[in-house]
């Protein structure tokens, strides 16, 4: 049997409009959903996972995040991420991710919860105690320095522009010699 292209469309659409295979012809009717994102207050951020700096838009409502997508107005990533930054939002929404601060003891073995409160003033506390130990007014060659040698710090590709200039002023401030980031490790 010798059947071309424009015969077997036909003898393939007969055959199913034949045997009811439930093609219909009839228009349909196509209804919009509404938008996941509708009433939510966007907020642009940087994706903390490497140093590109890849701009991404964050809708929340109601204080809680429900999207995030990249941002199309910036010039590095123009609205696309990688997988990582393509899964931020499971960053925010993951019930798996801790709510509270952890603390183990000196020479303990175990995890216990304790309040933001007491964990900011732990820090704070371990902060003021090793710089006071470790603080140097003059070198050895008369100087005055002014210097911490007991502490360093390690930025974050997270931070922008901004954030790491307080950032190290900040920990100019205190003395530190030691400061890297992450963008350059």
């Amino acid at each position: 049997m010798d059947v071309s292209r424009r015969g077997f469309l036909k003898i393939a659409g007969a055959t199913a409009a034949a045997s009811g295979l439930g093609i219909s012809l009839k228009p349909v009717s196509a209804y919009a959903q509404p938008l996941k994102i509708k009433y939510a207050k966007e907020t642009t951020t940087i994706c903390p996972y490497c140093s590109v700096g890849c701009s991404i838009i964050v809708s929340a409502r109601g204080g809680k995040v429900i999207n995030t997508e990249g941002d199309p107005d910036s010039p590095i990533n123009k609205g696309s991420l990688c997988s990582k930054g393509g899964s931020i939002y499971q960053m925010a929404v993951n019930e798996n991710r801790l709510g509270k601060p952890l603390y183990r003891k000196p020479y303990g073995t175990q995890w216990e919860e304790v309040e933001w409160e007491w964990a900011l003033e732990k820090i704070a506390h371990n902060i003021k105690q090793s710089r006071d130990k470790s603080f140097i007014t003059v070198n050895a060659k008369g100087e005055t320095v002014n210097r911490t040698e007991g502490i360093a710090s390690v930025g974050s590709a997270a931070l922008d522009l901004e954030e790491c200039f307080t950032y190290q002023k900040f920990l100019r401030g205190l003395g530190l010699v030691y400061v890297e980031h992450q963008a350059r490790i």
